[in-house]
């Protein structure tokens, strides 16, 4: 190492990134989905969340496959921006097309993050997103519900996921 290097700083997590640190890795598991317009349907599937040391953002992935036959079926990605204030902001594009922007709070000590969409883009049929993750006894859960042109907000999702 020359002499006017700086050693390499170990990895940090950011202090805005600390209090949802215990969803951080891969997990993975099961889920339904329903909704008026369309037939019931389960699936499996395979959640990611990273951090970029010293960074305010947590990356985030979600793949699902159908849990008859193994085929993909959706997937999306997107970045989760805690604030030390228990806000978050969230922005997710999904391999439709559709964008999320989506605004809440999260409760590090419940592990618990509640999201309500403040911007849905690109979507002709979808007017309205909200999004609650909650870790119970070492398991993610989620429910996602989903308002459109046609329907209220109601339940579309819901999927229990252990980590690896």
């Amino acid at each position: 190492m020359a002499e006017n290097s700086l050693p390499l700083q170990q990895a940090a997590v950011h202090p805005a990134v600390q209090p949802l640190s215990y969803l951080l890795g891969t997990w993975r598991g099961q889920g339904e989905g329903s909704f008026p317009t369309i037939s019931p349907f389960k699936y499996s599937e395979e959640l990611q969340f990273s951090h970029v040391p010293n960074k305010p953002v947590i990356a985030y992935s979600s793949k699902t496959w159908k849990l008859s036959s193994g085929e993909p079926m959706h997937s999306e990605s997107g970045f989760w921006r805690p604030k030390l204030d228990g806000t978050i902001e969230v922005v997710i594009a999904q391999s439709t097309a559709l964008v999320e922007v989506q605004k809440g709070t999260y409760d590090a000590e419940q592990r618990r993050v509640k999201l309500k969409s403040a911007l849905v883009g690109n979507a002709t049929k979808v007017k309205e997103m909200s999004r609650i993750y909650e870790v119970i006894s070492g398991e993610l859960s989620y429910v996602v519900e989903m308002a459109t042109n046609l329907t209220s907000l109601q339940p579309h999702l819901k999927a229990v996921l252990k980590k690896l």
